[in-house]
């Protein structure tokens, strides 16, 4: 048993076994062997093989068995005592009750599509006489003006997303995500999407109300009251299943497609015909982020009237002509569902605060922006209900 004790060496709480153990686990072992499928095949073949392995994980020396790195005579308490670098003796560890990460009150079948155009619903530039008036181009000014309300934009959907029991317990409606839309030539910003989470569609447009740059860009009136009626919104019935949840950037960079329905899609019936097979190659592609179908906006979800108008699908591309030719190819393209398909190269905005953390590589940096603007706010950073928001 001494000898044994002797052979190991204590990481971390883990027990190492010397290299020749290794060696010998990998000897004469079962091989199991999975081969990724061809796009021609739908599942997953398992080759069982049987063989004797080079133990390429240790060193590739030869290393016997009755041979060790390890000293042989007495243990000496002082090394026994002394920490490896990054151990955490957890007998001085302190016991402390972990709470649950609670879920939104939001969260309740309710997912809404803002499109926010700048062109579409500023109120502020004149966009048909510019040049005849010798003015600045104001699509360049929009964009300016976008820019400089970013972080205002960022920090108010993310106190939109903090609340619990102490702090803006008045929040119904969750950002999910804000996505900066870009011009097709990359330039310039042109609007934003976003997905919000509300029990219902006045909580969701109270919300837009206060939205920095909506707020600018519709304007408001002479209490301060913002009218946000004619930003358009949709039900977004996301689709959930886990083949359409890629990772966004993966073999690609991450596109947006807005398609619209033709009027007479709704009556003909189809974009029921053809939803199969629209489903079947969003699948198969292999590249979807997100999907689903956009629908009236009507105050319950249940109603008749929220018929499907249009699609919303976030997936990967190389670029802009491999993104067209993938949105064209799609089914519901082809049929001639859509009247109207625009493609969108967009920048992610982080609106829920989460991936805020101290830069260890550049300690120097500032990476508490988030926690500054909480401990302004009046939030209790050291509130235990959303410790992963907390330092």
């Amino acid at each position: 048993m001494q000898e044994a004790n002797r052979r190991r060496r204590k990481f971390g709480g883990l027990v190492v076994l010397p290299l020749a153990a290794i060696s010998i686990l990998f000897l004469s072992s079962s091989v199991v062997a999975f081969h990724l499928p061809s796009p021609s095949t739908s599942r997953y073949h398992v080759h069982h093989t049987t063989t004797t392995l080079m133990s390429f994980m240790a060193d590739s020396s030869d290393y016997k068995a009755d041979k060790s790195d390890y000293d042989e005579g007495a243990d000496d308490p002082a090394d026994a005592a002394s920490p490896i670098r990054g151990e955490v003796d957890m007998a001085d560890v302190p016991v402390t009750e972990e709470v649950a990460v609670p879920t939104s009150r939001n969260n309740v079948g309710n997912r809404f599509v803002a499109l926010v155009f700048d062109r579409i619903l500023c109120t502020k530039y004149d966009l048909e006489n510019w040049e005849k008036n010798g003015e600045e181009n104001p699509l360049w000014e929009m964009h300016k003006d976008r820019v400089a309300l970013t972080e205002d934009h960022v920090m108010w959907a993310r106190k939109q997303n903090l609340y619990n029991e102490t702090f803006n317990m008045d929040s119904m409606a969750d950002i999910r995500f804000s996505y900066q839309l870009l011009s097709s030539d990359l330039q310039r910003t042109i609007g934003h999407a976003m997905c919000i989470d509300a029990p219902s569609i006045d909580h969701c447009r109270e919300a837009l109300s206060r939205d920095p740059i909506i707020r600018s860009l519709v304007g408001v009136d002479d209490d301060g009251q913002c009218d946000a009626s004619s930003v358009p919104l949709y039900r977004w019935r996301q689709i959930r299943d886990h083949t359409l949840r890629m990772d966004d950037g993966r073999n690609g960079l991450p596109t947006m497609l807005l398609a619209f329905d033709r009027p007479e899609a709704v009556s003909d019936g189809l974009r029921e015909e053809v939803q199969n097979e629209h489903l079947e190659y969003l699948i198969r592609s292999e590249r979807i982020v997100a999907s689903g179908p956009l629908h009236v906006a009507t105050k319950e979800k249940s109603d008749p009237n929220s018929v499907a108008v249009g699609t919303l699908i976030i997936f990967n591309a190389e670029d802009r002509d491999e993104a067209i030719k993938f949105v064209e190819n799609d089914p519901m393209a082809v049929a001639g569902v859509y009247e109207t398909m625009t493609v969108h190269r967009y920048n992610q905005l982080d609106v829920t605060g989460k991936f805020v953390s101290e830069n260890l590589y550049y300690p120097n940096q500032n990476t508490y922006q988030m926690k500054e603007a909480m401990e302004y706010w009046g939030y209790p950073v050291d509130d235990e209900q959303t410790k992963w928001l907390n330092w």
